[in-house]
């Protein structure tokens, strides 16, 4: 992991995320997963009538509105994102439901994750009105959504969330902080000014490639409330099993993420040093153009260094540009300890030839989600599958 920018230890406690839900502890050490859907009604003759509590259910009604497992698995990633957070089905079923929470007259959004531009598109088609779409730095107005994913999907580059915190609010607008790419400890977008934040829970809380999850956080429990109720009438929450594997994954984020973090760290310094074609440590001359990481981006011309909202580590994700389209087909398909498949954020490092998944990508383009395997390993890896794909492709007896 990387030196702080104020010499201070990541917040982020195993305690807490061990604990933090011990207030609907029940009897058992791992909590149990329940498949019903509905549950019995108290008599009403014989128990006194009490106030439903989304927040803090002492009973269950039905499990679209609440269940206990859920409840737990948003009780510990409220304690580690210092607000409120709600889970969902996928993590575009958490940006859809806040573009309906957030009503914005346009969205400002530029690059990022394909799959949420198509979520603002859909969103579109609910409406009777049109959704400008503007740049980021295009000039706001009031009823403006900032939508800013940080770091950048594929790339792994930081934005400054603090200067559009700024700008947004300036004009009575609010800023929307997708954070999947920086889950705690590496980065907390409240203390910059974000309004909401949003993660795809599949990636990093969920971390073994199991499940499918969003989650939104709001800084107030009213907040909170609302984006309940337009959850429990959307219906995208997410279901029993997946909330268990959710909450079973968050106990040990604090030693997945800042192992994935240094370990990305290290491979993408040692991958710097070959881009521009050059040979580098065993990386053939030819194979690399370019390497993205926030660690590589250096302090912007505002004055904005990316150590100091990284302030956890740096991003375990992020990519390369490669010299030849042919190289980017072959590397994912020789490689031993990096698995050809899309996602990111497992305990199993993934690569893909991202115009897979992104029809816009540039077919030279390669990212890489890092794992928790030992980094001399990964570089002794993709040192031989570089070495292997310059030969050309096998021939075929």
């Amino acid at each position: 992991m990387a030196p702080k920018a104020d010499g201070k230890q990541p917040k982020l406690s195993g305690t807490q995320l061990v604990h933090a839900d011990d207030e609907f502890h029940g009897p058992e050490v791992a909590p149990s997963v329940s498949v019903s859907t509905t549950f019995r009604a108290p008599n009403p003759l014989l128990d006194p009538k009490e106030e439903f509590d989304t927040w803090n259910p002492t009973r269950h009604l039905y499990s679209r509105y609440t269940q206990t497992v859920s409840t737990r698995a948003e009780r510990v990633l409220s304690k580690i994102n210092d607000g409120y957070a709600i889970t969902y089905a996928s993590g575009l079923a958490a940006s859809y439901a806040a573009l309906v929470y957030l009503k914005p007259k346009r969205v400002a959004i530029t690059a990022g994750y394909h799959g949420c531009h198509a979520t603002i598109d859909v969103y579109k088609r609910s409406r009777n009105a049109d959704l400008p779409i503007i740049d980021l730095d295009d000039d706001f107005q009031p009823g403006d959504l900032c939508w800013l994913e940080t770091p950048l999907n594929p790339t792994g580059e930081a934005r400054d969330i603090k200067y559009y915190a700024h700008k947004i609010h300036a004009v009575g607008g609010q800023l929307l902080v997708d954070s999947t790419f920086a889950p705690p400890p590496i980065q907390y977008p409240f203390k910059w000014g974000a309004d909401v934040v949003m993660h795809s829970g599949t990636k990093y809380f969920g971390g073994h490639s199991d499940l499918l999850c969003g989650v939104l956080v709001v800084p107030k429990l009213e907040q909170w409330k609302e984006l309940w109720h337009i959850r429990t009438f959307l219906g995208n929450m997410m279901g029993s099993l997946e909330s268990w594997l959710l909450l079973r994954s968050l106990r040990t984020l604090h030693l997945r993420v800042p192992r994935q973090s240094e370990n990305a760290y290290g491979l993408a310094q040692w991958l710097a040093k070959a881009a521009g074609g050059k040979s580098a440590d065993g990386i053939p001359a030819g194979v690399i153009e370019k390497v993205w990481h926030s660690s590589l981006q250096g302090v912007d011309a505002r004055g904005f260094d990316p150590r100091s909202q990284l302030e956890g580590g740096w991003n375990p994700t992020f990519a390369i540009l490669m010299t030849k389209e042919q190289y980017a087909a072959q590397l994912p398909h020789s490689l031993k300890f990096f698995i050809p498949a899309t996602s990111l954020g497992g305990v199993e490092s993934l690569i893909e030839q991202r115009v897979h998944s992104d029809p816009g990508a540039d077919p030279r383009l390669i990212r890489i989600s890092v794992g928790v395997e030992d980094l001399e390993d990964m570089k002794d890896d993709l040192r031989r599958a570089f070495q292997e794909i310059v030969k050309g492709p096998k021939a075929k007896l």
